[in-house]
């Protein structure tokens, strides 16, 4: 074996780009400086030790102070309404809201939930949490009231945020009535704060407070003390993140402040934007989202711009329309949603120019060349070529940590990634194995769990972080992402546990034997399931237990969650390994139609791969 497929030792693999972090340090502001920007620790390490900050400092104070009349945030409703706050508009709201949040007693430590869509008070609500030293947990607004219960359980919030309705593919999402639901099935929270965003009718409880109305008590005109920023240690938490629950059991991590604030202002500033206007076409519930689209823009003295709904509303042109509107340079979103504008490109005539942008950056899953070439030369159409990037990163890190094509690789701090086998040996160039990163990382989750279920991370190769990603370097030094060793995938950039939906399906009284694959179509990856029911049911009910099958998946996990094909197999025979048929169901050709398929073994069989 040569010496670089052999095992580092531990004291060489770990240590971090301590000059590279230490100059990243230095794009956000210090109430208090560090004394060392790493000390090793088990299994966390402590970074920026004896610093503190607070992210609204950081994100909007410093800036209002030297350019009040910058602008933050650019926004859009679905509906096409806007609004547009400077860094001062942004600091006196998220002072109101601080003292706000004080009079109903939410103090540091405390989980505030927000059960927001992309508005401006969402980020507003984000750094009055972080101004008093609360921890914040935004909720998919997707999701339907029974796993909004399983997050308050979890999260054990104190405030509720949530508004009235939420618009989507021109629709309103009941977001205060599913809260309303949730909020029946557990105890705990003291307030729900209501944006009123459409206008509709909504149930009023004891601690129901509307948003305008909580703060124009304490309006600027009517000022009391209570909106300083707290002190708050580097490592104090800024955000509450649940992950996919593993073995059916939910896990929520912290993400600490300093390490967040300056990873987000590093991958910023050297690595994702060109420009000084970023558009994050994301969910806001996605972490990418809010670390990219958020943090990462305003604690660099950015434009972020933020778009409520859907871009297929009113039309397809909808994304170019933003883009040009807001002369955004730099745009970030997930490989689905640039398929998507790839395939409606086509069909459009007389797309805007947009002159001012210069780079795309693509984040969450894989993205094929094709899909790349498309947005450098195609995504414009006015013969210019934009830049694009790849990035890598997880949830458990913070968001991205690796970009193919970062603006400034010199001065991006460096992850050390490797492919290593599962005996932690480096492999040759061109083999498959799991990737691991060799040098420290700042942002790294922090458990919440007693029993610290992500410490496999850092337990099964010792020195080494574990990401759970197959992959593979080319010669070149090219990664190739290979999908999960987990059972765990990401579909439009939030994680669904393969795991738990197979669970689901089997609790069905109808269902004999299930499996649960990710497969791909030209558009995005997604869940299919192949169910074996129960010899007692007749083959006339299989469209009835389809639609059941389908409707638990939603109500127990969310619509995200929902295989989009269910394939019904007479049979599982025992020619096959678990591993060898789920990769017989991905070779299975299948038509892009949303209906069930009804196919037998022998057909399996004949699909799967050879060699």
């Amino acid at each position: 074996m040569s010496d670089d497929q052999r095992t580092p030792t531990p004291a060489l693999r770990w240590t971090p780009d301590l000059d590279a972090w230490a100059r990243a340090a230095d794009l956000v502001s210090w109430q208090q400086p560090y004394s060392a920007v790493w000390r090793p620790g088990s299994p966390h390490d402590e970074w920026f030790a004896d610093g503190a900050l607070n992210a609204s400092l950081v994100c909007i104070d410093r800036w209002a102070e030297a350019d009040p009349e910058r602008v933050a945030i650019r926004w859009e409703g679905e509906p096409g309404d806007s609004r547009v706050l400077t860094y001062a508009d942004l600091l006196t709201e998220t002072r109101t809201l601080t003292r706000a949040l004080r009079t109903l007693g939410v103090g540091v430590g405390d989980v505030v939930a927000l059960h927001l869509g992309w508005l401006p008070e969402t980020v507003v609500a984000l750094l009055a949490c972080a101004r008093i030293g609360a921890v914040a947990s935004v909720l998919p607004t997707p999701l339907p009231p029974d796993a909004v219960a399983a997050r308050f359980e979890e999260l054990e919030p104190k405030v509720l945020m949530t508004q009235d309705g939420a618009w989507r593919r021109g629709t309103v999402l009941p977001l205060k009535h599913r809260a309303d639901e949730a909020l029946s099935a557990v105890g705990g929270i003291e307030h729900t704060i209501v944006v009123r965003r459409t206008g509709m009718d909504v149930a009023w409880y004891e601690g129901d407070r509307w948003y305008h109305d909580l703060v124009a008590g304490v309006r600027e005109g009517d000022r009391r003390s209570g909106d300083e920023p707290s002190t708050l240690p580097a490592d104090h938490p800024l955000l509450l993140l649940s992950l996919a629950s593993r073995g059916g059991n939910p896990v929520s991590v912290r993400l600490p402040t300093a390490p967040l604030l300056v990873t987000a202002a590093a991958l910023q500033t050297y690595g994702l934007a060109t420009g000084a206007t970023t558009w994050a076409a994301a969910d806001v519930s996605w972490l990418g989202a809010q670390v990219h689209g958020i943090l990462g823009p305003l604690a660099t003295g950015g434009t972020t711009v933020m778009f409520e709904g859907t871009l297929d509303v009113p039309t397809h042109r909808r994304a170019w329309e933003i883009l040009d509107r807001y002369d955004v340079t730099t745009m970030l979103t997930t490989p689905s949603v640039l398929r998507t504008m790839m395939g409606w490109s086509g069909a459009l005539e007389d797309l805007p120019a947009l002159p001012q942008l210069r780079r795309v950056v693509v984040f969450g899953e894989p993205a094929e060349p094709e899909l790349r070439q498309w947005a450098a030369t195609g995504l414009t159409g006015n013969g210019n070529v934009l830049s694009v990037a790849d990035g890598w990163g997880q949830f458990e890190l913070g968001g991205i940590v690796r970009l193919d094509s970062p603006v400034d690789p010199h001065l991006l701090p460096d992850a050390g990634p490797a492919i290593v086998d599962a005996d932690g040996q480096f492999v040759p160039d061109g083999q498959v194995g799991e990737l691991v990163l060799t040098k420290g990382w700042p942002s790294m989750l922090r458990s919440t769990d007693p029993d610290d279920v992500t410490e496999q991370h850092w337990s099964r190769f010792p020195g080494m972080y574990a990401t759970g990603d197959l992959a593979r370097r080319d010669a070149d030094g090219t990664i190739e992402f290979l999908g999960r060793t987990d059972e765990v995938v990401s579909l439009s950039g939030q994680l669904v546990s393969i795991t738990e939906v197979k669970q689901v399906l089997l609790e069905h009284p109808f269902v004999a034997h299930a499996d649960v694959i990710e497969r791909r179509d030209a558009r995005s990856n997604y869940l299919a399931a192949a169910i074996v029911l129960d010899p007692a049911i007749a083959p006339d009910d299989v469209a009835v237990a389809a639609r059941d099958l389908d409707q638990s998946v939603r109500e127990r996990l969310g619509g995200l969650a929902r295989p989009r094909k269910l394939i019904f197999v007479d049979r599982f025979g025992d020619e096959l390994r678990g591993d060898e048929r789920r990769r017989a169901l991905v070779a299975l050709p299948l038509d892009a139609t949303p209906e069930p398929k009804q196919i037998t073994w022998s057909q399996v069989l004949a699909a799967t791969p050879q060699g």
